[in-house]
Order: C-alpha cells, then sequence, then structure tokens
C-alpha cells in the first residue's frame, strides 16, 4: 500500500501489515492506512477475511504521544476502531509485543484475537491522566467482567497473554513461531461468521447484574489510592454511566469525557511526566559515543539496609553480586535479608520461583575485600562519612582489578574528594541509590570531574538493566535531590520554632500530594540518623528527643506518639519538647495558616532548583523534576517541582520569595536565574544546559 504497510492477499484473506517503527504507535498515517486497508479489502468481491498484524517486535503499542499537543488529523481514532468493527467481513487481530492503549482497541474492535504467548495487553492511558477514548471504556467491559475491566483501566497496569485468553480478552494464545499460522486458520474458520455475534459493540456488559454496588465498593476500596486523581475517577463514571444507556451514548460521554482530561492540568503534568522521564535517559553531551564497559560481576561494600536493597537489584538482573562486611553477624544478618526478600517476592508472585532461586544463588557473602578482586563493579555503601569512605577506596585501589568501576553510594558526600584517594579517579562515580533501593526507580549518577565517559555510559547502560531511572548529577553537596530535601528541612525545622505545628507542616505536604510530610518522614528514617548519644547537647529538638529515646517510629515515639501497629498520633510530648526548645532560644511564637506554610516549604526549594541548574548541576529543568518524583514522591499529576513553579508563574514565584525574604531573611531572596527566566517568560522546566560542570570551576558563584 505504501512504505509503511503492505498488503497481501492469501486464499482469500487479506494480510494488512503495518510498520511504524520502533513501536508501531498509531500517528494520522498509520490510522489513514488501516481505514484504506479494511477499506480496500471490503471493496474486492475476492477477499472474505481480513487479518491486521504488525511487523517489526510489537503490535500497536499506544498513540503517537507527539500528536498530542497539535490539532489531530482524521481520521481519528475512535473513527478508525469503529470502520474496523463496521466490516462487512471479518477481521483478526494478529497481536505480538503489546497492545497497549489505543493498540489493544484497535484489537478489541477485531472480530477475533490471537496473541502470541509472550505478549502482554492493557490500557496504560489513566498513568497519562486520560481514559481509554477509542471505545476502550466500553469494549473491554463487553469481552471481560466489569469488575476486571475496572481494575485494568484504573491500574493501566498490563496483563499476560494467558491472563487475557482466561479473561476472555484474547480467543486463542499460541507459540511466536506459530502465530501468523494461526491467525490465517482463524481467519479461514471466520469465513462467512455471523458477525452481529462477534462485534463487540453490540455484546451486552460481562457481569451487569449487581454491577451497579460492585462498582461503588470498588471505587470505596480504591479511595484513597485514587485520592486527588481525575482520571480513575471519570473512568469509573463512564463504566457506570454505561450500565444504563446505549452503546452509542456512552461512547458520546467517553469521547467528551477524554477531551476533558486530555485539556486538564493534570495530563498535561503527567505527559510532562513521561517525556521528561524518556528525556533523562539521553545524554549525549556527556557520553559522547562511549561504548558501556561490560558488567558480569558486582561487589557491594555493607550488607545494611542500602547494601541489601542495592545488592537484589543486580541479583534479579542475573549479576552475581559478592556481599562484602567487616562483621560475620552483620553479614549473615544481610545475607538473609537478601534471601527472605527475594522470597517474599516469589511468595507475591513479583519474580518467578525459579528466577528467584537463580538469583539467590548468585550472592557470595564475604568478611574478606579480595572478594572484590574480580568484580567488573564495586559499590560502596557503607556509613556515611569522608573518613569511613576514603579508607574503603584506597583499600579498593589495590585490591579491585584494572578496568573496574569503583562507585560510592553517597547521599552528600564530594564524589572527587573519595576519588583522590585513589590512582584511577577517572573510574569513579557516585551510584546514589534510594531507599529502599530494590524498590526506589530512583538512581542519581553523580558525575566528578574526572569520570570518564565510558563510565558514565556504563552507569546508563546498568540503570536500564536493573530497571532505574537514571538522572545525572554535578558534583556539590546533596548533589539534586538532598540538596533541595535539605532547604525543605531546614524550613520545617524552623517553623516549628516559630510556632508552626508539625503535624500542621505534614498535612499541607501531604494534602499537595507527597506521601509523606517531614517530620513522618524523620520518624521513618530514625530521629538518631548521624546521632551521637556521647556527644549530645540538647542543641537542636532532634537531639533532644533523641535524648529521651524517642528516635522514631522504631522505638514508638518521635514527632509522633505510635501504637503497637505503628500507627501515628500528635504527642503533646514532643509539642513540650518543641516548646521548651523555642523558649531556652529566645523564639517568640506565633501563628500558621497553610498558605505560608507551603511558601515557606516549596519556594525556596524552586530557587534552590534554578541555583543547582544555574550552577550546571544538573543538566535540565526536567531531570530535577524527574528526580523528585521517583527519589521523593513528588505527585506526577504535579509534574515535578520546576513544572510546578511553570504552572504557578515564575514571575508570583519570584515575588512571593522576595516578600518572604523582606520578612524572614536573605535566605529566601530568588536565585538569579529564577529571577532572570521570570522577567524573559522562559520556563524551569525546559532549562537545558550543555554539559555538567566541574567541581573546581562552577559556572557560576554557589548560593551562600
Amino acid at each position: 500500500m505504501n512504505e509503511q504497510a503492505l498488503f497481501a492477499v492469501e486464499d482469500g484473506i487479506a494480510v494488512l501489515t503495518l510498520d511504524n517503527p520502533p513501536v508501531n504507535a498509531l500517528s494520522h498515517s498509520v490510522r489513514k492506512t488501516l481505514v484504506d486497508g479494511v477499506a480496500a479489502a471490503n471493496a474486492n468481491p475476492d477477499i472474505s477475511v481480513i487479518v491486521i498484524r504488525c511487523a517489526g517486535t510489537t503490535f500497536f503499542a499506544g498513540a503517537d504521544i507527539r500528536e498530542f499537543n497539535k490539532p489531530m488529523l482524521p481520521p481519528l481514532l475512535p473513527d478508525v476502531v469503529a470502520q474496523i468493527e463496521a466490516s462487512a467481513k471479518p477481521v483478526v487481530a494478529e497481536i505480538h509485543g503489546t497492545a497497549l492503549g489505543g493498540g489493544l482497541e484497535v484489537a478489541m474492535a477485531c472480530h477475533f484475537r490471537v496473541a502470541a504467548t509472550d505478549s502482554t495487553l492493557g490500557l496504560p492511558e489513566v498513568k497519562l491522566g486520560l481514559l481509554p477514548g477509542a471505545g476502550g471504556t466500553q469494549r473491554l467491559p463487553r469481552l471481560i467482567n466489569v469488575d476486571e475491566a475496572l481494575g485494568m483501566m484504573t491500574s493501566g497496569d498490563p496483563v499476560s497473554a494467558s491472563k487475557a485468553e482466561a479473561l476472555g480478552l484474547v480467543n486463542r494464545v499460541v507459540d511466536r513461531a506459530a502465530l501468523h499460522e494461526e491467525a490465517i486458520a482463524s481467519a479461514n474458520a471466520l469465513k462467512g461468521a455471523d458477525l452481529s455475534k462477534l462485534r463487540t459493540g453490540g455484546l451486552p456488559i460481562k457481569g451487569h447484574t449487581g454491577a451497579e454496588e460492585r462498582i461503588a465498593d470498588f471505587q470505596a476500596k480504591n479511595a484513597r489510592k485514587f485520592r486527588n486523581l481525575e482520571a480513575p475517577g471519570t473512568i469509573i463514571d463512564v463504566v457506570r454511566h454505561s450500565l444504563a444507556v446505549s452503546f452509542d451514548e456512552a461512547l458520546a460521554l467517553e469521547r467528551d469525557s477524554f477531551l476533558k482530561l486530555q485539556g486538564g492540568a493534570q495530563s498535561g503534568a503527567l505527559r510532562y511526566s513521561f517525556s521528561s522521564e524518556r528525556e533523562a535517559s539521553r545524554i549525549p553531551m556527556l557520553v559522547n559515543g562511549a561504548t558501556p564497559r561490560p558488567v558480569e560481576r558486582v561487589g557491594v561494600i555493607g550488607a545494611g539496609t542500602m547494601g541489601v536493597g542495592i545488592a537484589i537489584n543486580f541479583l534479579l538482573a542475573g549479576i552475581p553480586v559478592a556481599l562484602v562486611e567487616q562483621a560475620e553477624e552483620a553479614l549473615n544478618r544481610g545475607a538473609q535479608a537478601v534471601r527472605s526478600t527475594i522470597e517474599r517476592n516469589i511468595a507475591s508472585g513479583r519474580t518467578e520461583a525459579t528466577a528467584g532461586a537463580a538469583a539467590i544463588a548468585r550472592l557470595t557473602p564475604s568478611l574478606d575485600m579480595s572478594a572484590l578482586a574480580s568484580c567488573d563493579l564495586v559499590i560502596e555503601a557503607a556509613f556515611e562519612t569522608m573518613e569511613v569512605k576514603t579508607s574503603i577506596f584506597t583499600a579498593l585501589d589495590s585490591i579491585v582489578k584494572q578496568g573496574a568501576i569503583l562507585a560510592s553510594n553517597t547521599s552528600y558526600l564530594d564524589v572527587d574528594a573519595i576519588a583522590a584517594v585513589t590512582t584511577r579517579p577517572q573510574d569513579v562515580v557516585g551510584l546514589h541509590f534510594f531507599s529502599p533501593a530494590n524498590i526506589m526507580k530512583l538512581l542519581e549518577v553523580v558525575v566528578g570531574s574526572r569520570t570518564a565517559p565510558d563510565i558514565l555510559a556504563t552507569a546508563a547502560a546498568l540503570a536500564k538493566r536493573i530497571r532505574k531511572v537514571a538522572v545525572f548529577a554535578g558534583n556539590a553537596h546533596g548533589f539534586i535531590g538532598n540538596r533541595m530535601l535539605a532547604i525543605r528541612r531546614r524550613e520545617a525545622e524552623q517553623m516549628i520554632l516559630e510556632g508552626a505545628s508539625p503535624y500542621a507542616i505534614d498535612r499541607v505536604i501531604e494534602d499537595f500530594g507527597l506521601p509523606m510530610g517531614p517530620f513522618r518522614m524523620a520518624d521513618l528514617a530514625g530521629l538518631d540518623l548521624g546521632w551521637n548519644a556521647a556527644a549530645s547537647r540538647g542543641a537542636t529538638v532532634r537531639e533532644r528527643l533523641c535524648e529521651m529515646d524517642r528516635r522514631g517510629q522504631k522505638t514508638g515515639a518521635g514527632f509522633y506518639d505510635y501504637d503497637e501497629a505503628r500507627r501515628a498520633a500528635p504527642s503533646p510530648v514532643a509539642e513540650q519538647v518543641i516548646a521548651r526548645f523555642a523558649a531556652d532560644n529566645g523564639y517568640d511564637r506565633r501563628a500558621f495558616d497553610d498558605q505560608e506554610i507551603a511558601d515557606r516549604l516549596l519556594l525556596p526549594m524552586i530557587s534552590e532548583g534554578a541555583q543547582i541548574l544555574a550552577e550546571r548541576r544538573a543538566l535540565r529543568g526536567s531531570d530535577i523534576d524527574v528526580v523528585w518524583r521517583n527519589g521523593y514522591g513528588w505527585p506526577a499529576w504535579r509534574g515535578g517541582p520546576m513544572y510546578w513553579a511553570d504552572q504557578q508563574g515564575l514571575a508570583g514565584i519570584v515575588a512571593r520569595l522576595e516578600a518572604l525574604a523582606t520578612r524572614e531573611g536573605d535566605q529566601f531572596l530568588p536565585s538569579p536565574l529564577l529571577v532572570d527566566l521570570a522577567a524573559k517568560g522562559l520556563s524551569l522546566s525546559s532549562y537545558q544546559n550543555d554539559q555538567l560542570a566541574d567541581r573546581e570551576k562552577p559556572a557560576v558563584e554557589p548560593m551562600a
């Protein structure tokens, strides 16, 4: 037909093969080709059945997201789907790879669906703040039970081919090698079939009886999960409405709801979140075409919580790990934690049993640093002091083979200072995992001033291999995420001395959409992190709480009081400690409203993010947002701190910071870059640097 499609006829069967690499997105040209191909087959009297298939590694993997912010050209996907379903001749979908979003909507409009055993099917639109807009909310509940359909659409998670067959979403599942043969056989069996019984739109909703009550139960059970999100509730409303109206009326409501969501702020932020994550992986300015080094064996130093989590990532990715500790008790405890975590994954179905057993077998615990000698990558996850880090790297330099990568999991410390104790600073990099390291998606790759390009290329490739989102950061105290977090923590701890309630501060942050406020987070992490009982002098509220053995959740008390189930309640004792400390240090306390709390917590973070960009410690404003979404729980439906600031208006952010500076002090003065961007009407989230700064030669002077 054209360069994107092949129209072939096999024994009266039209085989329409689409080819739009890399994922066969349903772009305008693909949509038009589908319509033209189905029309041509229907017009040809020698053709009795149509097979729709795709070249390459996948069936249609969804819409072309690049078209979302442009006027859509006809035919629109709902019209394409409608024409496929209305075909006078049976249409078979031949599915391999993924059938996602619009791809699954196309498949559901076909009259028969054959899938390869390794394919997955889903409607992930909710993850972009949308609902399936080409009949998906109506056809899916006609093929599978309405309860299962709601679960698929509101989670956006795909199902396997075998699960799809069990649900009734596909008619047949076969090995990939036999897929086309089976599609042709199915097409032959459909010759002369009564299409009135095969058109999905003409089928009744499955599980219609009692569905209203079950939908209400589903919504109630997921109320916390769906809190603040527009798309899941809209999906539920559309499905509920479809119980009482015709298919065509329900389609009209679906389309109207889709367009409203598409034009809304949440979908815009979620689409930005999706695209910024893809952009973060593009680092040509750093690697300059460098080839990643092979990594076949990894060493991890430190068998604590972080070291265990890091090790699990590599073990589950098929990479052997040598886990090294100084003390036998700590080593045994860490090795057992690795095993029990993977076993829990197996029990919950997150890891297949054979794969989990193989992962456990790849672990080699050791008390001897020489076990690291043959490793291609060694990650230090030891205590967060420069003395400890440098002593470890001095030892590694003499033990580990040349060409190996030496990485520190430091959260704050100077990677160049760590590298300086070795004879190979070009092989040293920061790999900052986030706890729990086997679950959290973010990996901050901290670039030293002499880190070699192929080390960075290796870090990018490894991140994908262990299913992490890598963001490249310049070497500065706290890098990107923790540097901004420190600003928020400073303001939170200052405000409780000035009269704000820690519980009000947590509520404001949690109402904003983050999972946990700063004081609840501090209790969870442990107030005694970095605290030394022997040196403690009650110099901070945290010190005084720790001296009272109020060290957070683990002791049943911190800023909050905790019951046996670790449920938190505001603590009169903690409030008294705060009030006494404020009195001892001469604070005049006052009331705070929610807006002032939000401004004090969030606006200085925005300014610090701008300063990070000005110092070239981040490549892009959008990278900062990726860090905060994946490492700190910033809600994706708000995009990220830089995107959120853009939506608020940078001029307004600057004005509010300047007002705070006048009232509270110069620490609130906005970054010069933020002021400049606001004056020029430019954006923080789209700001880009062409390179990260060398630590010794920052692009601008750091802020005080």
